[in-house]
């Protein structure tokens, strides 16, 4: 099987993978984990979605961002999502608020929510095109 790829995926990851460390967590990862494939041999990535399964050597492990198991996201200091709906972003936000992380969000068009208590930036990093949200109270990192 032969793994779909979206535009500016391998940026994605290269941002990531250069102000990240130890655990990060795709939220909704979809059919498309191209991005958690690429973090896989650098971090501990845990890959989320609606049901349990595994996509491309991935294991996805089921879960509701909306109801979440805090076990599968304690310890992360990112959560990410590609074309998550606004609910979603602020689910995510919810969460991190809780367990100290930042969130990525890769919207499918401009479709971005204002997640309270976290400052806002809009990064272009080669091809990809992302917002990195950061809790207000701490400095965003130099993009």
């Amino acid at each position: 099987m032969s793994i779909q790829s979206i535009r500016g995926g391998e940026d994605l990851a290269r941002f990531i993978l250069a102000r990240y460390s130890g655990k990060v967590v795709e939220v909704g990862v979809g059919r498309v984990p191209e991005v958690a494939l690429l973090l896989a041999p650098h971090l501990e990535v845990v890959a989320t979605d609606r049901e349990t399964r595994t996509v491309g050597g991935l294991a996805v492990v089921e879960d509701d961002i909306f109801s979440p198991n805090y076990e599968l996201y304690q310890g992360a200091t990112l959560l990410y999502s590609i074309r998550p709906p606004l609910e979603m972003q602020l689910a995510m936000g919810s969460l991190a608020r809780k367990i100290g992380a930042d969130v990525i969000v890769r919207p499918l068009a401009d479709e971005v929510a204002q997640i309270p208590g976290f400052s806002q930036t809009l990064v272009n990093e080669g091809e990809a095109r992302f917002y990195l949200f950061t809790p207000s109270s701490r400095e965003a990192p130099a993009v």
